[in-house]
Parts: C-alpha cells; structure tokens; sequence
C-alpha cells in the first residue's frame, strides 16, 4: 500500500505557505461538508445528525477547551468543485480546525486539494470509500472512518457467488467511487470463477439511460454502482421496465429511501445490497441506544459519521488548543491502543484521562479504528435486501 504522504521538500513548502487556523481563546469549531444537494441528498441529513450528535454530547458533558463545541455546515453537492467552494469558506473565511467529510470521494478530494492541504486541515471522511483516497497525497491529513470499497468489492463479489450468480453485467458512475468498486467487484468476482458479462461506465445527470441499458443485457443479473438520488434511480427503473434484469444488485451509494421512488418495489423484491456496517459489541450497543432517540441510528454512514466527529472533538482536546498543528498525531493517538477504552458518549470520562495524561483509544459505532499508514480502518461489509419497500440489514458478509 502507497503512503499518502508528499516528499519532505514539499511537505515544508507546503507548511511554509499555510495559512495557520486562528485558534479560538476557548472552545473549538469544526466543518462538516456533505452533499446536502445532488445524487446523495437523501443519505446526508442522519449523517450530519450523526455528526451533531457528538456536539450535543461533548457541550452536555463540560464542552471542549474551557469553552464550546461549534460544528458549522457546508454543501459539497458531491461534486469537486462545489465541495472546493464549501471547503474555502469553512477553512479560510470560518476558520475551523478540522473537517468532518465530506461524503463522496471526489467531493473530499476536491475539497482538501483546494483548502485542506494549503491549510494544513485535518479531514476525517465517513463515508469517502474509493480506493482513491489512500493514495491520495496528504501529508498525512486526511482520514475516513470507513473502509475502502477494495474492500466493499471483494465483499460483494463473495456475497454473490455464495449466492449462486455466476454472471453479472456491471453499470457505475463514471467517477473515483464508481470506477473504484466496479474494478474491486469485477477483479474479485472473476478470481472466483464468476463471469463479468460487461462493465460499462456511465455518466450522471442523464434522463435516458436505455442505450446503456442495451449494452448490459448480455446477464440478467444487473449491478449498478451509483447514487440513490441520480443515476441510481433513474437506470433501475428503466432496467425494470426493459423487463431484461431478474436480478438487481447495488453498493452502499443506492442505500436510500428515494432509490424506490417511481418504481414497483415488488419487481425489485430481494434486491441486493451493500454498505459498511458495525460488529456487534459494547460500543455499538451504547451508540444505538442513545442514537436512537434522536434520528435513524444505522443510516448508511451515519456510525461512521458519528466516530469521525467523536474521534476530531478527542485530537482536539488532546492536541491541547483549537490549533491544526499537531492535530494528526493527536488524533491518531487517541484512536488506537495502547491507552484504555473509550466508547460512544464518553466524553467526560475521555476528557477526565486526557487532563491525567492518560492514554486513550476510542472503540467507536462502526468498530474499532485503528488508522493504518494511509488513513484507512479496517472495517466489515453487511448484505441488505429490498423487503417489503424498504432496504433491510440482513447481516455481516463473511
């Protein structure tokens, strides 16, 4: 695996140029930049909650720094250049000390190129799972507390086979995320002896996707790799109505209420999908108990969402002021062992350890997150299906 790091030479330069983050007298702030609009806006709003969440916490349980935590919103639109936009205000103009996100990997990509490395801001994505993010060169600024969709591929390609699909025909979105997961999908599934009929590349923002359509129909089980709320939508509907698919599958992108819309959801009954999910455990338990109560505890990314602002509030607390310097060392010390446990919603027992000089390692919602070279965590991949209308978790994929 590539380190994610720039040469020493431009790593000073890079420090040298950065304008440094106005550290606030008490308390801190935080970004969040997620696409309220576009092709994931139905998935934004229980992430960001997730997000919020842990600011509700740390203020309920004696704030951070002497003062508050402040979390400030911006819309990447999961788009690159919407998200540099979002990135520059937030960084440059509101001053924070970290972002939380963004969301889609072009999104934290844009964004960190245009703000985040000159700024010298740490970026700790939920839900960003494109391999393109590890090679990303960062200067060991950028994170996600969900794992890449190398991963996610080989998951799917086992769940699959498992199942008995042989062939498939691949559709994706023709960005970072999509490219990523079908190549990690065909890779996998052809290694174990399955057969990729087609996997064909697409671009977003089409009304008619029917041409494109006509190219896959060599298997009838179709694969589409996109977003709920755009091309997702739009190219299972015309795939149902084509009547030339018996099997439907989709990655974490098509997790979403609005996938269904303007479709019979009987004809798409049993529907196979995935997403990154959590093991089961203490830590998950404590999280879904009080997450609960305030929106839907297991959103897609919303876990995710939650450890990556609980883990930036702990670097913070621990790097000792609202400063980005030292901010990445800070947090991967806080996220893996040694030191002792904490768990979702310990924020005032974390923070009693940090002022003791204690070593903490926070186990989070989506499982444990110790960051390797790259940024990336470990994680596991959960089957869903389409029951009934709706997605429904059907397990961990071994």
């Amino acid at each position: 695996m590539l380190k994610k790091t720039l040469t020493l030479a431009v790593a000073a330069t890079t420090l040298t140029i950065a304008a440094p983050a106005l550290a606030q007298d008490s308390g801190a702030t935080i970004g969040f930049i997620g696409g309220f609009t576009g092709p994931i806006e139905s998935l934004t709003p229980p992430i960001f909650a997730g997000a919020q969440l842990v600011v509700n916490q740390v203020n309920e349980q004696g704030g951070i720094l002497g003062g508050e935590l402040t979390i400030l919103s911006a819309d990447g639109a999961c788009d690159a250049t919407a998200a540099a936009g979002a990135a520059d205000r937030l960084i440059n103009t509101d001053n924070v000390t970290g972002i939380v996100g963004a969301l889609c990997t072009g999104e934290t990509i844009g964004a960190f190129n245009g703000s985040g490395l000159s700024g010298n801001v740490v970026f700790i994505s939920p839900a960003s799972s494109a391999p393109a993010l590890t090679t990303l060169e960062d200067n060991d600024l950028v994170y996600r507390t969900t794992p890449s969709d190398a991963l996610q591929g080989v998951k799917l390609a086992n769940l699959l086979l498992a199942k008995g699909i042989n062939d498939i025909a691949i559709t994706y979105v023709n960005n970072d995320y999509g490219k990523g997961f079908a190549d990690a999908l065909a890779a996998a599934y052809e290694a174990g002896g399955g057969t990729v009929a087609a996997n064909l590349a697409h671009e977003e923002g089409k009304a008619d996707y029917r041409a494109e359509l006509g190219n896959l129909v060599a298997s009838q089980n179709l694969v589409v790799l996109a977003y709920a709320n755009a091309s997702g939508n739009t190219i299972l509907r015309q795939a149902v109505e084509s009547g030339n698919f018996t099997t439907y599958v989709g990655g974490d992108g098509m997790v979403g209420d609005d996938l269904l819309n303007g479709i019979d959801a009987s004809a798409v009954e049993g529907m196979i999908a995935t997403r990154a999910g959590a093991p089961s455990g203490e830590s998950v338990d404590i999280y879904n108990g009080f997450a609960s109560d305030s929106f839907q505890a297991n959103a897609t990314y919303a876990p995710q969402a939650y450890d990556a602002a609980f883990l930036m509030a702990l670097a913070i607390e621990k790097n000792g002021s609202a400063s980005r310097d030292g901010l990445a060392a800070a947090l991967r010390d806080v996220a893996s062992a040694p030191g002792e446990i904490i768990r979702p919603g310990e924020w005032a027992k974390a923070k009693e350890l940090i002022a003791a000089g204690t070593d903490i390692n926070y186990e989070g919602a989506g499982g444990a997150l110790d960051f390797d070279e790259a940024g990336d965590v470990d994680g596991i991949i959960v089957e869903l299906a389409v029951e009934g209308g709706s997605f429904v978790e059907k397990g961990l994929i071994d």
